[in-house]
Parts: C-alpha cells; structure tokens; sequence
C-alpha cells in the first residue's frame, strides 16, 4: 500500500517499521544474535528475522518493545515434505514473542509448472500460522524464475491465504542477484492488488532503493544486518555480501 507521504519525509522509526532485520547467517555465535537483535530493537525494526532454534534466545530482549520475531521455516531450500514444514510452524507459532513466519515455497515445482502442489503445500502452512493468529510470508526465490512462473506463483499464494509474498532468502547460488529489484516488486504488487503484501529482500543495500520501494508501495523489506544502518542513513555504505 502506498504511503501517505514521501518515505524521504518519514522519520527514522517510521522507516523502520518497514524493516524485518535479517539475523540468518548459519555461523553466527549466540552472541553475536543477542548483539543483532539488541540493535534491531534499538532502531524499531519490525521484525527480527532469526533461525527457529534461537527464538527462546531472543526473546527476552525483544520483551517490552514493538519489535517482535520472525522465524524462518523450511529455509532456505523449501523443499522439505509440507508435514513438516507445518510442525516447524506450529513449534514456532506457538511462542507469544512471534508476529509473523516466513516459508520458502518450493521454487523447483515452481520452475516445473506444478502449481497445484504449490498451492496445496502453501495452505496447509498458512492454516497452520493462522490458527495461531501468526501471518505467513512465502518466500518465491524470484531470481531463478520468469516472470510468467512469479506471476502464477503470487495467484497461488493469494489462493492458499497467504498474507504476504517474498522475492528472496539471500542464499541463492547459481543464479544472477537481482533480490528485490523495483521491477520484479511491481510485477508482484500486480498480480496480489490488495489480496497480499509484498515484501521485499535480498539487495537491498542502498538508501536511495530502500526509499524507492517504499514509496512504490511495499509493505515490508528483509534488510540484512550490514546494510540496515545504511538505508536507515546511519552509516553510508553497506558491504556486498551481507545476506539478504
């Protein structure tokens, strides 16, 4: 949805709020997570986005404030069997500190044409969010398909309830990065309208890009760790392998 001012004119919590701060690096120490997730909360990011298993390690400094979690199910293939990509839901649903999950749907049926099982796989994780009072977002790995195959994509994810659609994880290898580029956002907000958010991840590690989409109308961007404080203008450049 679009803004009703320039995002140029927003302030630095309102700018903010449009972050899920991406805390995904395999590598990183417990520490280094808490230290990540303290500064997520110092600038009022929406959601911390952090690995199912440190969810009881984040918790207790997201308490009091308006950031809450985002886990990461099935991440970052999609391609586990949909039982249990909707156990892995339900055991992170089930914590208060969690807003939102997100997926990633399975981009090689995707890539197959199979869209009947992507729809299927889709709602039965969306139902299982939901029945926590949890918000899905469906991860599409936009950089290893056509556009025709995101198209069709969002329809299956507006079709199984999804409530928001994704570009990235920022783990893909083998395909040019583009991430959340402007033109495949637009293509995106086409084909969901109102049925949907859309968020953006993966290269977004500008300033200028951060505040394009926002003023494009996207509701919500994974920013990696580097690059958050450069597109919230508190540093000025970001390093270009930071994830997501």
């Amino acid at each position: 949805m679009k803004p009703n001012k320039k995002a140029s004119e927003m302030t630095g919590k309102e700018l903010a709020g449009y972050i899920d701060y991406s805390v995904l690096k395999p590598e990183f120490t417990e520490q280094e997570i808490i230290d990540l997730t303290k500064d997520g909360v110092r600038l009022g990011c929406a959601t911390i986005c952090i690995n199912p298993g440190y969810i009881e390690l984040c918790e207790p400094y997201i308490k009091g404030s308006d950031t809450m979690l985002c886990p990461v199910c099935d991440f970052p293939f999609g391609t586990s069997a949909t039982e249990s990509k909707v156990m892995q839901i339900e055991i992170a649903a089930r914590y208060d500190s969690v807003k939102e999950v997100d997926i990633v749907a399975n981009f090689g049926w995707i890539r197959g044409g199979l869209f009947d099982k992507v729809t299927e796989d889709i709602r039965a994780c969306a139902d299982a969010a939901h029945k926590y009072g949890r918000k899905l977002k469906v991860i599409f790995e936009t950089d290893a398909l056509t556009e025709d195959q995101v198209r069709k994509a969002c329809r299956c994810a507006v079709e199984a309830g999804a409530d928001f659609v994704k570009t990235s994880t920022g783990f893909l290898t083998g395909f040019e990065a583009h991430g959340a580029a402007p033109e495949i956002i637009k293509v995106m907000m086409e084909e969901v309208g109102d049925k949907c958010k859309v968020k953006g991840s993966g290269c977004i590690r500008t300033r200028e890009h951060f505040l394009q989409l926002i003023d494009m109308g996207i509701d919500r961007m994974g920013v990696g760790y580097k690059s958050v404080p450069v597109v919230l203008d508190e540093i000025k450049e970001a390093v270009s392998n930071d994830a997501y």
